[in-house]
C-alpha cells in the first residue's frame, strides 16, 4: 500500500477519533506518532486533517447539499470521514478527481459497512459535480499513489 492511501486511511482514523471522543490537537499529535506508517503517510494524514477542520464548514455544506435525501447527523462517521477527507482534496486540487473518488471509495468499503462505496461514490459524484471537477475526473486517468511507506 502506497503513502498516500495509508495517509488517507489514517486521516479517516484521526478524524474518526476527533469525532467520537472531542479529544484535540495533542491527543492527534500522539496518534500520529504511535501510528504504524511511514513518515509521508503520517505527513499526508496529518495534512489532511488539518485541512479538513480548516474547511470544515465549506466540506460539510457540500455534503449536506448533495445527500440531500439523508439527514446530515445520520450519516456514518466513517462515510462523513471518508467523504470530508475527499471533499477537501477535491477543494483543494492537489490529486487527480478521478484518483480522489477512487480512493474514498476503497476506503469506504475497507472500513464503512456493506452500502458504503455506493454511497460514498454517489455522493462525491454529486460533489464533483458542483465543484466542476467531474470532467476533469473522467479525462484523468494518473495515479497519485507513488508506492512509497
Amino acid at each position: 500500500m502506497g503513502a498516500r492511501r495509508r495517509g488517507r486511511e489514517l486521516a479517516l482514523q484521526a478524524l474518526y477519533q476527533l469525532e467520537v471522543s472531542g479529544e484535540s490537537a495533542g491527543a492527534l499529535d500522539a496518534f500520529f506518532k504511535q501510528a504504524d506508517a511511514g513518515d509521508r503517510a503520517k505527513a499526508f494524514a496529518a495534512a489532511l486533517v488539518s485541512g479538513v477542520r480548516e474547511r470544515m464548514e465549506q466540506i460539510d455544506q457540500l455534503i449536506a447539499a448533495a445527500s440531500e435525501h439523508w439527514r446530515f447527523e445520520r450519516l456514518s462517521r466513517v462515510d462523513l470521514g471518508v467523504l470530508r477527507i475527499a471533499g477537501y482534496e477535491l477543494l483543494s486540487g492537489n490529486a487527480p478527481t478521478s484518483v480522489v473518488l477512487d480512493e474514498a471509495i476503497e476506503i469506504a468499503r475497507r472500513f464503512g459497512t456493506q452500502e458504503s462505496a455506493t454511497f460514498v461514490n454517489g455522493i462525491l459524484d454529486q460533489i464533483a459535480g458542483q465543484l466542476g471537477v467531474k470532467a476533469a475526473a473522467q479525462e484523468r486517468g494518473v495515479s497519485d499513489d507513488d508506492g512509497d511507506e
